[in-house]
């Protein structure tokens, strides 16, 4: 018996020894799979990052235009004429708009505004006329709104001018 435990020891190592070359196969396997599986996950953080800095130049790009854009239209004087007719709180949100950057068409168009507003008013408290007063100040603002909207500075007949002189530290 003592052979065939030889033998069986025999056969035992041996396969003992196939299975620790086998492992040894399978572990040089799962490292070069793992190799190759780092050097793609490299590869992809490599395009994942060149994509993301494409992605921002192109977002602050876009923002840059935007903001000279915004920049473009907020500077334009016929933008504050416009908004100034658009009743008090209007005249009043153009005047902040005008004064952070003041262009010769917003102030013009205030002033007629302003004067609009105060004929208005002072024109409500006058009995039996104060109609009439609404109509033409109905008038006035019209006219004042298409030159604000055709961007030429047009005075409003008879006292236009004396608007412009009135109220030139707007």
């Amino acid at each position: 018996m003592s052979d065939d435990n030889k033998n069986l020891s025999d056969d035992l190592n041996e396969m003992l020894g196939d299975a620790k070359e086998g492992a040894k196969k399978a572990a040089d396997k799962v490292s070069e799979k793992a190799s190759e599986f780092a050097d793609d996950a490299k590869e992809f953080a490599g395009q994942a990052k060149e994509k993301a800095n494409e992605f921002a130049n192109e977002a602050k790009d876009r923002a840059s235009d935007f903001a000279n854009d915004a920049k473009e239209t907020l500077s334009d004087g016929k933008n504050v004429a416009i908004i100034a007719h658009i009743t008090l709180i209007g005249w009043i949100i153009a005047l902040v708009m005008n004064n952070n950057n003041k262009t010769e068409i917003g102030s013009f168009y205030l002033r007629q505004a302003l004067g609009i507003f105060i004929i208005a008013f002072i024109g409500s408290f006058i009995p039996f006329v104060n109609l009439i007063v609404w109509i033409l100040v109905l008038v006035l603002w019209i006219m004042s709104l298409i030159g604000a909207l055709s961007g030429e500075k047009k005075p409003i007949f008879l006292l236009g001018d004396q608007f412009q002189d009135w109220f030139k530290s707007l």
